[in-house]
């Protein structure tokens, strides 16, 4: 196993879809969840999702995944809280933390596998965020250990944007293809119209 962590934050309410919960909702044939949990799992690296308790109904999407665990009581207070919690269990000897958002159907294992490949050919340690094809900054983003004290002290539901701006002077872009760093889906409307987008209008999740 790599020396990488991939914490996926799964903890938020999914409160803007209305009743229906994003993580859940079908892609590939999987939940959205649980295809995010393989596509990390895949590159080698450590794989850790937190969730707003072990009894979540979003437990169910990881069943038999070789992925830790870890619940955030406080999700409530934001994106930060899972971050906090994330950093906070991660095992002895990881070098670095790959950020990947629950709610972005278009990374692929390639993706991931950008940001720890890029971060591995350099001698000293830089962060790594995955952009647009254009250029616009979005996710994942890869942080060297020496920012997980910083990452522990996050609040809000901001996530690591302080981090990474006080950092800029060590931070490495990574294109990803298309939009892909950037398509996140959090309202029933996005998901409609992603869903089209695919050619998959007729799936509901």
């Amino acid at each position: 196993m790599l020396d990488i962590s991939i914490l996926i934050p799964a903890a938020g309410a999914s409160s803007r879809m209305r009743g229906r919960d994003k993580l859940t909702e079908t892609v590939d044939g999987l939940p959205l969840l649980r295809r995010q949990a393989l596509r990390a799992i895949d590159t080698g690296a450590h794989v850790a999702v937190t969730l707003p308790d072990p009894d979540h109904p979003r437990t169910a999407a990881l069943q038999g995944l070789p992925v830790q665990v870890i619940e955030v009581p406080d999700s409530d207070l934001g994106m930060s809280a899972s971050i906090r919690r994330g950093v906070g269990h991660m095992p002895r000897g990881i070098k670095a933390m790959i950020i990947l958002p629950a709610d972005m159907p278009e990374i692929e294992t390639e993706d991931i596998q950008k940001l720890i490949t890029s971060f591995e050919s350099v001698p000293f340690p830089m962060l790594q965020q995955a952009t647009a094809a254009d250029g616009t900054p979005g996710h994942p983003v890869l942080f060297p250990r020496d920012c997980f004290m910083a990452l522990q002290t996050l609040t809000g539901d901001q996530g690591a944007r302080d981090v990474l701006k006080a950092n800029a002077h060590r931070l490495r872009q990574i294109p990803l293809p298309d939009r892909r760093a950037l398509t996140d889906l959090d309202t029933p409307e996005a998901w409609q119209a992603w869903r089209a987008s695919q050619g998959d209008a007729c799936l509901t999740g």
